[in-house]
């Protein structure tokens, strides 16, 4: 153990060096992205209005006044109106197109076909408004020249294609010079991890540099310093701390004698390290969980791990759901907040709100809130018990009977008086509605487990953890605690594989009857 420490440390030390050799200064890529952002609002505005004079022949700018502002010409006056649109239309369907996006590999092609996209998708909502708004009430009259939009998409389409050919092209020149490289950990030893690691070591502009080769068993004597000129830092044991130390952004798993299920664990554990990306060889395929997503890195097409199951059209419909639902609620409830509040203080001696962390989407950990309902310090031994029991299916959890099964400890001594009633109503959970503005939460999902619980889970039960937890979801609004642990993650399935608006809709739409039933009266 103590020869492994020693090599551990001091392979460490090199991956470190190679890993700082490949980063830039962390001020240079948000600095580039803005840089890019203010060139694309100059190009969006000069080729509408190089549409308009090529069209109109007419002068954009009539005169300049006294105050040296811009006086527009009657001929451009109503188009100055649109003008106001086109430039934050433009970066908005550019950032919605992934086009601001500067780490790991990208293809000419596929930023070429992103850049048609958003400029067809933004010329047709400028369209929409020039045609609808009509610059207000004083050019509701006007008719716009068609021809002016249609050069404007043209211009745009051919001005953005080269701004995108030439920022990509200095790119991969800066990565060639070993800058701009993401810092990425192989697991394996195979044929296709030396594929894999000699593929980035050979063509740097796809933006990726190997820091250390993880074993995917023990670390022993049979196992070389090095592999393919990278050295071998830690097994796949050690994954989760490895990452913490090497700082490594990457991890592409390369061998087809990983256990699935000891791979699933580490990815698990991993998950909770945010900004760390998983990709996979085809040839475990076997192992993957549902969110996926095929790529392709050179010569080598990857399978990329943990995607929302969601588009990003649905991602973005339902972060904005969520916001719009978690704001109005926050506003229209504040005063019973307040109530709630002087209730809990009157009561008990403690803070008003309970603190707690739990597991949300990939098993990322976050501080979830509730109102206290419990006295101050209690001891959770009791429910970890209950809850390790529970999950594991075993009967004696059930503290109904089997015509009315009942899964939660009915008298828990911890709970206060208020805390009985506001636990009854749900009016507990409110306080989560700041963790569904914060993104942590969504307002509809799977319940929230807390890390001793996932420690308990089976291989299947983490499929819970493909979506964002929920402050109500079908598990509360189908039986909540007369179900047990598998019929709950049954239902968390089924709701993760059927998603749409209107099933958020409608549970949303069954949760105030349940707190009014007092459902969770135990």
């Amino acid at each position: 153990m103590l020869m492994r420490a020693e090599r551990f440390d001091k392979l460490r030390v090199a991956a470190t060096a190679v890993r700082a050799e490949a980063r830039a200064p962390q001020w240079v890529l948000p600095s580039v992205k803005v840089a890019l952002v203010a060139a694309d609002a100059v190009v969006a505005a000069a080729t509408f209005l190089a549409a308009f004079y090529l069209r109109e022949g007419a002068h954009v700018v009539a005169e300049w006044d006294a105050a040296g502002r811009v006086v527009w010409s009657a001929e451009f006056a109503p188009y100055a109106a649109v003008l106001l649109f086109v430039v934050p239309v433009r970066v908005l369907a550019h950032a919605y197109y992934d086009l601001y996006k500067l780490r790991g590999e990208f293809s000419y092609v596929d930023d070429m076909m992103r850049v048609f996209k958003a400029t067809a998708v933004a010329s047709l909502l400028i369209v929409a408004v020039a045609f609808l708004y009509r610059g207000g009430t004083a050019y509701r009259a006007f008719s716009y020249s068609r021809a002016v939009f249609v050069l404007d998409f043209a211009f745009a389409l051919a001005a953005f294609g080269a701004l995108r050919l030439l920022m990509r092209g200095a790119q991969a020149a800066v990565r060639r010079g070993g800058v701009n490289l993401i810092p990425t950990l192989v697991v394996g030893r195979g044929a296709e991890a030396s594929l894999c690691i000699r593929e980035m070591r050979e063509r740097p502009e796809l933006g990726y540099r190997v820091i250390g080769v993880v074993e995917k068993g023990a670390i022993d004597k049979s196992v070389p310093e090095t592999f393919e000129g990278v050295p071998v830092i830690a097994s796949i044991d050690d994954l989760a701390e490895t990452i913490r130390e090497t700082a490594a952004n990457e991890v592409i798993v390369a061998d087809a004698g990983v256990s699935g299920d000891v791979l699933f664990d580490v990815m698990m554990r991993v998950g909770r390290i945010r900004g760390v990306e998983f990709r996979i060889a085809p040839s475990l395929f076997n192992c993957l969980p549902r969110k996926t997503e095929i790529d392709q890195i050179g010569a080598m097409p990857m399978i990329q791990l943990f995607r929302e199951p969601l588009s990003s059209t649905a991602r973005v419909v339902k972060r904005g759901t969520d916001i719009l639902v978690a704001s109005c609620a926050l506003l229209l409830l504040s005063p019973l907040w307040l109530v709630i509040a002087a209730l809990i203080k009157l009561d008990s001696p403690g803070g008003v709100f309970y603190k707690q962390e739990r597991v949300g989407m990939d098993g990322r950990i976050f501080l979830f809130l509730k109102f206290r309902t419990m006295q101050s310090g209690s001891d959770d031994a009791a429910h970890r018990d209950y809850q390790r029991k529970y999950i594991a299916g075993q009967a004696e959890t059930n503290l109904g009977d089997e015509a009315r099964p009942v899964y939660k400890l009915r008298t828990d001594p911890r709970v206060t008086r208020v805390g009985r009633v506001l636990r009854r109503l749900s009016l507990d959970e409110l306080p989560q509605l700041l963790n569904v503005l914060r993104g942590d939460m969504s307002v509809v999902g799977p319940r929230p487990p807390i890390p001793y619980e996932v420690e308990a889970y089976e291989l299947w039960h983490r499929k819970r953890l493909d979506m964002k937890p929920g402050l109500t979801g079908l598990w509360q609004v189908s039986g909540r605690n007369r179900l047990s642990f598998e019929e709950m993650v049954r239902l968390d399935l089924f709701y993760i594989e059927n998603w749409s608006l209107l099933l958020d809709l409608k549970i949303i739409l069954r949760t105030l009857p349940v707190m009014l039933r007092g459902d969770n009266a135990y």
